[in-house]
C-alpha cells in the first residue's frame, strides 16, 4: 500500500482525485489563481517544439497504449483517474500496477495550486529555496546572514538555523551533499562555507556552536576578491562546481582539499553552472555574456575552451536547470524568457553573438523595454522559448518538474512579478500561475515525490501549496493557512 505525506491511501487518493476532476470547483478550492493559456504573446501561437523532446515527454508522462484496447469509450487524453484504476485493476500492463509513466500520467495533471500555508516568515529577503534530492528536508537562504532547514517529515520543525559566516551582500546559494550530510553556502567572497547537517546543534553559528570550514577558491597568485553566484555538489559528493563574478568556473575537490580546475569561461559574470547528469564530466553555464556554454572534462581541446556554445538570449542568463540526460537543459534569461536546449545543437562559433541592442537599459532597476520584447535572435538555436514571467532586479530561477511524478512535463520559475509560472514543456501553455507574494519569487521548489511546491519571496515569506488527496487543507504542525493576495 502507498501512502502520501498527508496519510491518505493511494488508492483513496485516485478516489478523491476522480471527484475532484468531476467537481473542479473544489480542484480550485474557489480562489486558486490557476490560469491557462500560451506563453507567447497574444496572437502569437507557441512554435512546435521538436518531436525528440515531445516524444521524450510524452513516453515519461503517457500511459499505457493498451488502456484504450482494453477500456471502452473514447480515445482521448488525458485519461480520467477512474479509467487508469479501472486498467490497473484489469492488469492492462501485465504488471500488476502502474508502470511510472502511468504515474506521471496520474499525478502530473494536480498541480500544486491550492493554498498557500505559511511555512515561515522573515523580515529578510528570501534567496534561495530547495528540497533535497529525497524531499526529507528543505533549505531556506535569507539575505539576513540567516539559511534554515527545515525536516519535512517531521511537520516542517527547523532542524538547523545556520547564522552565515562573512557574508558579503547575501547568502547567493546554498548546496546539500548527496548523502545530506553537508551543506554550503556562498556569498559575494572566494570562500565557500561547508556546514554539518547531521550534527546535533539546532543554532548553529559560525565559529561560535559550531566550524564552518571555509574553501577557499581563490588562486594563490591572486590578490583581487570576487563573488561566488551558483554552487553545486557532484552527484558522488566529492567535488563542488561555482559560477563566480571573475567569469569563471571553478572545481572545488573536497577529498583533497583543494582547488582542481578554474576555467576562464565567459566574457562576464557566470550567473549559473550545473553539473549535466550524473557521470560529472559534462557541465553547463550561463554568463551575462549571453550565452550558454557546455564544458566536457574529458576532452579539453584547448584551456577554456568549451565543447560548444549556444546562442540564443538577447540578455544575461541567470539560471540554468539540466534534464538530467546530458542532452538538454533549460535557461532563464533577462529577456524576459525561458529557453530549452539541446547541447546536439551548439555551435564552435560565438561571433553570431555580437551585440545589436540600441537601447541602454539595466535589469537591476529598470523594466524591460516594450520594444525589446518582440525581437528575436537571428541565430537563435533554442529548441522553444516560454514567455509570461518576468526576470528582473535578482536572478530568477527556473526548473523542470520533478521526474518521479511529472515525467518533467512541465517547468517551472519564479518572477519579479510575485507569482510562479507553470509551463508546459511541449505545447508552451501557461498551465498555472500562482500569487500570494508582494515581492519578486527568486526561488522555488517542488518536491520530487509529492505535488507540494514551495515558493519563497524577498517578502521574508515562505509558503507552500499543495494538492491535498480528499481535496481539504492538509493538518500539519506549526502551520496557518495564509492569506492570500489577489490581483485584478
Amino acid at each position: 500500500m502507498f501512502v502520501t505525506a498527508s496519510g491518505v491511501d493511494i488508492d483513496e487518493m485516485g478516489y478523491a482525485m476522480s471527484r475532484l476532476e468531476i467537481e473542479p470547483e473544489m480542484f480550485d478550492g474557489g480562489n486558486t489563481i490557476h490560469e491557462a493559456g500560451s506563453s507567447t504573446r497574444p496572437g502569437k501561437p507557441f512554435p512546435k517544439v521538436d518531436d525528440e523532446i515531445s516524444q521524450l515527454t510524452n513516453l515519461r508522462s503517457g500511459p499505457n497504449d493498451r488502456l484504450h484496447q482494453l477500456v471502452p469509450g473514447k480515445q482521448q487524453l488525458p485519461v480520467s483517474p477512474v479509467r487508469m484504476l479501472a486498467g490497473r485493476e484489469g492488469n492492462y500492463s501485465g504488471k500488476g500496477r502502474f508502470s511510472s509513466a502511468d504515474r506521471c500520467h496520474m499525478l502530473s495533471r494536480y498541480l500544486p495550486v491550492n493554498g498557500p500555508w505559511l511555512v515561515d516568515q522573515t523580515t529578510s529577503r528570501a534567496y534561495v529555496s530547495q528540497f533535497s534530492a529525497d524531499g526529507s528536508l528543505f533549505v531556506a537562504g535569507f539575505q539576513g546572514s540567516n539559511i534554515r532547514i527545515y525536516n519535512v517529515d517531521r511537520g516542517w520543525k527547523v532542524q538547523k538555523n545556520i547564522l552565515a559566516k562573512s557574508l558579503r551582500w547575501t547568502v547567493t546559494d546554498t548546496s546539500l551533499s548527496p548523502d545530506r550530510r553537508y551543506l554550503v553556502y556562498t556569498s559575494m567572497s572566494p570562500v565557500v562555507h561547508i556546514v554539518n547537517v547531521g550534527s546535533s546543534t539546532t543554532e548553529s553559528f559560525a565559529n561560535v556552536t559550531e566550524i564552518h570550514e571555509g574553501l577557499d577558491f581563490s588562486s594563490n597568485d591572486r590578490r583581487y576578491s570576487f563573488g561566488i553566484f551558483s554552487v553545486k555538489f557532484s552527484t558522488d559528493g566529492r567535488e563542488l562546481v561555482a559560477g563566480s563574478s571573475d567569469d569563471s568556473i571553478y572545481v572545488y575537490d573536497l577529498e583533497a582539499n583543494k582547488l582542481s580546475l578554474r576555467i576562464m569561461a565567459h566574457t562576464a559574470d557566470v550567473n549559473t553552472v550545473t553539473f549535466a547528469d550524473e557521470s560529472g564530466n559534462l557541465m553547463y553555464s550561463g554568463s551575462d555574456d549571453n550565452l550558454c556554454k557546455v564544458w566536457d572534462r574529458r576532452c579539453f581541446v584547448a584551456k577554456d575552451k568549451p565543447a560548444g556554445v549556444l546562442v540564443g538570449h538577447l540578455e544575461g542568463i541567470t539560471f540554468l536547470d539540466s534534464r538530467g540526460d546530458g542532452r538538454y537543459f533549460i535557461s532563464n534569461g533577462k529577456d524576459q524568457s525561458i529557453k530549452l536546449w539541446d547541447i546536439r545543437k551548439m555551435s564552435s562559433d560565438t561571433s553570431c553573438n555580437l551585440g545589436y541592442r540600441n537601447f541602454e537599459w539595466d535589469y537591476r532597476w529598470m523594466d524591460y523595454p516594450p520594444q525589446a520584447r518582440d525581437l528575436k535572435h537571428p541565430s537563435d538555436g533554442s529548441v522553444a522559448t516560454y514567455k509570461g514571467h518576468s526576470v528582473l532586479r535578482t536572478l530568477i530561477r527556473c526548473y523542470f518538474s520533478p521526474e518521479y511524478s511529472t515525467g518533467q512535463k512541465y517547468i517551472y520559475t519564479g518572477s519579479h512579478d510575485s507569482r510562479v509560472y507553470i509551463y508546459d514543456v511541449v505545447t508552451g501553455a501557461q498551465v498555472a500561475v500562482l500569487k500570494h507574494h508582494t515581492s519578486p519569487v527568486r526561488d522555488c521548489s517542488w518536491h520530487p515525490h509529492y505535488p507540494v511546491l514551495v515558493s519563497s519571496s524577498w517578502n521574508g515569506d515562505v509558503v507552500k501549496w499543495e494538492f491535498p488527496g480528499n481535496g481539504e487543507a492538509p493538518v500539519l504542525t506549526n502551520e496557518r493557512r495564509v492569506r492570500r493576495q489577489y490581483y485584478n
